[in-house]
């Protein structure tokens, strides 16, 4: 088992939104993504999740795993879910994982489970 979290201010990724669009937008997050997430809040929240499922596959965001590599979806309640690239998935193997993404107090976290 492996657990990853991340921590973000939601006013970084805003002032990011609003000083760079989406050129920001376009660097990690997919179209399906965007249209799920429009609000900074939940937009903070991708993030978080992208970064907090590198921690668990414990290679980070680089050349072993890219933004653009994890797929952010929602199933039918709107839960979070991921799933990897197939060039990704070659290198990091999962057989299932958990996703938590919540925003409060100008913060969103993400925590992930993966086995």
């Amino acid at each position: 088992m492996k657990i990853g979290t991340d921590i973000v201010v939601i006013t970084r990724i805003a002032d990011s939104i609003e000083k760079f669009g989406d050129k920001f937008l376009n660097r990690f997050l997919n179209e399906e993504e965007k249209k799920l997430s429009t609000k900074p809040q939940s937009i903070a929240g991708y993030w978080a999740a992208k970064e907090a499922i590198a921690k668990a596959l414990g290679c980070g965001i680089g050349a072993k795993l890219a933004f653009h590599d994890i797929i952010i979806y929602k199933d039918e309640w709107n839960a979070p879910h991921f799933k990897l690239s197939d060039t990704a998935q070659a290198i990091h193997q999962i057989n299932s994982s958990s996703l938590s993404i919540a925003h409060d107090g100008g913060f969103a976290i993400a925590v992930v489970v993966i086995l």
